[in-house]
Parts: structure tokens; C-alpha cells; sequence
């Protein structure tokens, strides 16, 4: 994949400002794509767009397929005749700097619910037309039937599990799912109401930001939480015993950050039976994040070589194997049903060359991350100085410390050798980092909008290891300045990133 020089702003639509306890694909979506075209900017990157589960983390989602609920906008849902603009008085408590997601998520699903039974009582037959024609489209009748009924059923069952269900439903029974589709269909319709709303919303946002010279740039996570559809409605497709148990589990192995290495604990798939079905889930994965997105991330690039394998019920991940994963073979199905691979390759960590080759031969664009370039010598492959074109360079991503965070606990020698880099020691460490960037050979330079307002360490996404207290970060609308947009702009056309005009 071709990059044109251009670069943009890592923020979640959950991060944006507005008065309902966190941001969504509204008018303030709409706004921001404003700020950005003003910017000088033609990327926007966001985090997965699922449905959040466990920790709220867009990383550990219900569905690969559905979008998250908690970003359809109430704005846009009393704009279309479901809600009155009274029913949104009562989320004025929850506006302030970060999600409170205890409170927020009842809040925003009694809201929706209320959309909904309005929808149901007085939708005009164009309007339950257009609902029934996303239903049935093509790119969603297949998992829209899983999702929903997925969650009709968790509902029904107070949040358990699907592997704790009766065994029955569990397993997925004939007889046991036709019952649960006629006894659910009014909450089935509810999800389904859901997901109508959400897609709708989010072609508004695409459009808005086509019309813009934006292109979004969204992430795939590789895996998949154990508590999802996908896993629910494809036991097949990964490594589980019969009562839908995993064998193993995902994970890294231990290194210089971790002793003991990293236990996810998602599920792994059976990349043999994938293979045999030609990787059709993938390819249908894809296929919907693209119809949602222009660029997609591929989060753990390098498990697509080889995976770290982890027996189930272990404490640690220090017992887990390398285990080869489907590696090309993937990416040729990937590039035969989708005709070309809009992808860039999350190549962090211990990367092999058999890994650089398997980004390489489909011309994959890898990651560069300006925090990780000062911890050594000028071999370090994060200075700029070492990067190829074929790149996509940020200052960090949602799982770094802001810039300013990182640099107040940064070692002095690290503090030492980005002054030498860049030649005096009179600098905002987030300004510089995003100066680097922009100025450096790698085709995309994004930055967190963390360290476009100089945010320290409270303005922090994700801490990774934490289980609470990640993904609140949200800004004021009063931060998107002319001058904030100037400053931005300014740059972007010092470093050739716009196209000049004269």
C-alpha cells in the first residue's frame, strides 16, 4: 500500500466533548472533523468501535462486527424523531472531564431503550423500511442475527457468560435457538434498533469527513474476547473443548517489561479450521471494519506469524510456546476477497525477521513510536533518521503515557539524548515529539490530541496491566482553538504533509 504524505490525530469518539458523559459520533464528531480539515490534517485514527464488555476497553468488545452503542449520539436520535429534547435533560450530572462509565451506561441504555419504543410506536413505513433494508443487507444480515440474539440472551440470563448459559443455548441447539427467537424477539429487534442506529450515524460522520479530505483510520484488534458472539455463534473457529472451554489462551512471552510476560487470555483460534473455510470469517471481518473505516490497524501484527500459546488455567504466561500461525496464506485470502489490503501492520515488540517478511511481502506500512527512540544509542530503530517512507510515525499510542507524562518520568539520560536530537534544550516535550514527526520520511506522522494540548500523565488512555480506571479521557470543546488549528496546519505545510496552494 502507497501512503500519501499526510498526516492526522489519534482520538476515540468517546474522548470528544459534549454534555452526556462521553463523546459520541454526534455533532461534536462532526465538529472535530471541521477542526481538522481547518487543521491542515487528513487522518483521523480511532480505537476499535465495538461494544465495550469487561473493563470497558474497546480491545475486549462483545463483537469483531458490532458497533458500540454507548457512541450513538442522543442528539441525532432526537433529530430523527425518536427522542424529545426533554428525555436528554437528566444526563446534565455527568458532564464533566472523564466517562464515569458506572454511571454513564445505565443512563445512556435507558435513553436508547426509550428511542426505541418510540421507534416501534410511530417509525412511518419508509422509515421501518430503511431499518429492514440494514437488517437484511448483505455485509450484516450474517452476524446481525448472532449479535443481537447474543445479546437478547445475555440480557435474559442477568450478563452471565454465554459459556455459563443452560447447555442448550450454549451449545447452540436448533430447537433451544428458534425457542430464544421467538420468546426474544422483541429485544432482539431492540439490538438490531441499536446497531441500525449506530451505522447509520457513523456513514453520516463518514460522509462528513469524505467530504473533508479525511480518511479514518480504524483498529483491529487480532483476537477476540472469550464473551462474544463471535466465539458464541463459531466455537469451530478457535481452540475450545466441548463444552466450549478454551484449551489455550493468548498471551507474550516474558522480556525486559514483564518477568513473568503478559496473559491476555483470549481465546486462540484454530487456524487450521480457518484455513479450511478460506478464512471466510476474516475476510467478513474486514469486510464490514472497511465499509466502516478507510485504513485499518492491525493490532499484534506479529501473532499473524507466530502466536505465544498459553495452556488455559495457567497463573502466568511464563509456560506458554510459539505456535505458527496462518501467515501468508491469510493475507492472500484477505487480498483475494477484498481486491486490496488497506492495512498497517502494529510491529511493536520483539519483532523477527520472519515477521519483517510477512509485512513486507504485502507491502504493509509498520509502526514507528518517537517515546521508544531515546532509551539508547543512534542504531535505535524509533529516530527518525533510521525510518523507512513505507511508515506510519506517532509520538505514542492509547497504551504510552502522554508525551508529557513520559517525559516527567523519563531518565535523565533519555531527557539528555532528545535534547541532543534536537539541538537545544529549550522545548515542550509533546510539541518537539510532534515536530519530529511531522518532519520525518514516514509517509503518516499521527499524534494522541493528548499531546497536541500538552496533556501530562491524567490525560493517559490506557494503562496497560491496570484493570479500572482506563479509557475516560475526554477533552473540553473550548480546546479546539483557530490557533490550535493554525499551529497544527502550519506544520503539516512546512513538512510537505498538505499540499501547498501556491
Amino acid at each position: 500500500m502507497t501512503l500519501p504524505r499526510s498526516s492526522g490525530i489519534l482520538v476515540h469518539p468517546s474522548s470528544l466533548p459534549g454534555p452526556f458523559g462521553i463523546g459520541d459520533i454526534g455533532p461534536a464528531a462532526h465538529v472535530f472533523v471541521d477542526f481538522l480539515n481547518a487543521a491542515g490534517q487528513s487522518l483521523w485514527q480511532v480505537l476499535p468501535l465495538g461494544p465495550t464488555g469487561y473493563g470497558d476497553s474497546p480491545y475486549q468488545c462483545l463483537s469483531a462486527f458490532a458497533g458500540n452503542p454507548l457512541l450513538i449520539s442522543p442528539e441525532r436520535l432526537v433529530a430523527d424523531g425518536w427522542l424529545e429534547a426533554t428525555d436528554l435533560a437528566g444526563f446534565g450530572s455527568f458532564d464533566g472531564a472523564g466517562v464515569d462509565f458506572e454511571h454513564v451506561i445505565p443512563a445512556k441504555f435507558a435513553i436508547l431503550r426509550k428511542a426505541f419504543e418510540r421507534f416501534e410506536k410511530i417509525a412511518s413505513p419508509a422509515q421501518r423500511d430503511r431499518f429492514e433494508r440494514f437488517t437484511k443487507a448483505r455485509l450484516h444480515r450474517g452476524w446481525l442475527a448472532d449479535w443481537s440474539l447474543f445479546m437478547a440472551l445475555k440480557r435474559h440470563h442477568g450478563g452471565l457468560c454465554w459459556a455459563d448459559w443452560p447447555a442448550p443455548l450454549r451449545d447452540r441447539q436448533d430447537s433451544a435457538i428458534a425457542e430464544a427467537r421467538r420468546a426474544l424477539t422483541h429485544e432482539i429487534r431492540f439490538e438490531e434498533f441499536l446497531q441500525y442506529a449506530f451505522f447509520s450515524q457513523w456513514a453520516d460522520l463518514k460522509a462528513h469527513a469524505r467530504q473533508n479530505g479525511i480518511a479514518l483510520v480504524g483498529d483491529v484488534p487480532i483476537f477476540v474476547a472469550y464473551d462474544s458472539a463471535d466465539v458464541w455463534a463459531n466455537r469451530d473457529l478457535f481452540q475450545l473443548d466441548k463444552e466450549g472451554r478454551p484449551l489455550a489462551v493468548a498471551g507474550v512471552p516474558p522480556d525486559f517489561f514483564s518477568a513473568t510476560g503478559q496473559l491476555w487470555g483470549n481465546p486462540l483460534y484454530d487456524w487450521k479450521r480457518q484455513d479450511e473455510t478460506r478464512y471466510a470469517w476474516w475476510v467478513a471481518r474486514l469486510k464490514v471494519a472497511l465499509g466502516t473505516i478507510d485504513h485499518v490497524r492491525l493490532d499484534h501484527f506479529r501473532g499473524f506469524e507466530a502466536y505465544w500459546r498459553v495452556p488455559a488455567g495457567s497463573e502466568t504466561a511464563e509456560s506458554g510456546e510459539w505456535v505458527k500461525g496462518p501467515d501468508a496464506a491469510l493475507f492472500e485470502a484477505l487480498r483475494q476477497g477484498l481486491g486490496h489490503l488497506p492495512l498497517i501492520a502494529e510491529d511493536l515488540g520483539v519483532i523477527t525477521p520472519a515477521v519483517e517478511a510477512l509485512r513486507d511481502r504485502f507491502g504493509l506500512p509498520g509502526m514507528k513510536i518517537l517515546q521508544f527512540a531515546f532509551a539508547d544509542d543512534a542504531t535505535n530503530a524509533f529516530l527518525p533518521h533510521n525510518y523507512v517512507s513505507n511508515s506510519v510515525v506517532y509520538s505514542g499510542t492509547h497504551d504510552n503515557d502522554t508525551t508529557a507524562g513520559w517525559f516527567a518520568s523519563a531518565s535523565d539520560k533519555e531527557r539528555q539524548r532528545l535534547a541532543d536530537y534536537l539541538g537545544t534544550s529549550d522545548f515542550d516535550p509533546a510539541w518537539a515529539l510532534i515536530r519530529l514527526a511531522e518532519a520525518s520520511v514516514a509517509s503518516w506522522a499521527i499524534v494522541p490530541f493528548q499531546d497536541v494540548l500538552s496533556v501530562g500523565a491524567e490525560g493517559r488512555m490506557n494503562l496497560p496491566g491496570r484493570a479500572s480506571g482506563n479509557w475516560s479521557w475526554r477533552f473540553p470543546a473550548d480546546r479546539l482553538t483557530v490557533d490550535l488549528a493554525g499551529r497544527l496546519a502550519a506544520m503539516a505545510r512546512t513538512y510537505g504533509r498538505i499540499l501547498q496552494s501556491d
